[in-house]
């Protein structure tokens, strides 16, 4: 399933925006190569990485966790998701109420993230809509049954 998830996500990538990057949600703080959406994070501390905090799901159910991880691809409509990966981990990231947004640009740099991490049974038209949200264009490859979803309360991106 990982496989086929990945696979999906290759295929939605290929369509990168060549406009300038939508930013609907202006940083609540920025440093010395890196902003901060959502709420402020007073602890800049590295978090566990993406695969640590998903093969421990099960214990981390319910708890704030501190991820960090590299941004794979961003919603291209207003940044309203984005998809981490780090091997063949990977998690759809959504911001808390939908506070905040992130930059349309942030694709491959580095995040921070502080919120909460599940599981979720996806339905076929969500998968659709999230792999046009992402390229702009539907695949003809099959959805996944499920996906981790990490809802982030703060985002720290480090600018490359």
């Amino acid at each position: 399933m990982r496989t086929l998830m990945v696979l999906l996500l290759a295929l939605s990538f290929n369509a990168y925006s060549e406009t300038e990057a939508i930013r609907l949600s202006e940083p609540v703080e920025t440093g010395d190569g890196y902003e901060v959406f959502g709420a402020a994070l007073p602890d800049k501390s590295p978090g566990l990485s993406l695969q640590e905090a998903i093969s421990s799901e099960e214990q981390l159910a319910g708890q704030e966790v501190r991820v960090s991880t590299r941004i794979s691809k961003v919603c291209q409509k207003k940044g309203c998701f984005f998809v981490a990966s780090e091997g063949a981990a990977w998690a759809r990231i959504t911001f808390a109420d939908y506070g905040f947004f992130i930059p349309t640009d942030s694709g491959g740099k580095q995040a921070t993230l502080v919120g909460t991490l599940s599981r979720r049974t996806l339905t076929p038209e969500q998968a659709a809509h999230y792999a046009e949200d992402l390229a702009g264009e539907t695949s003809e490859v099959e959805p996944p049954e499920f996906e981790y979803q990490f809802v982030a309360t703060s985002v720290m991106i480090t600018q490359n």
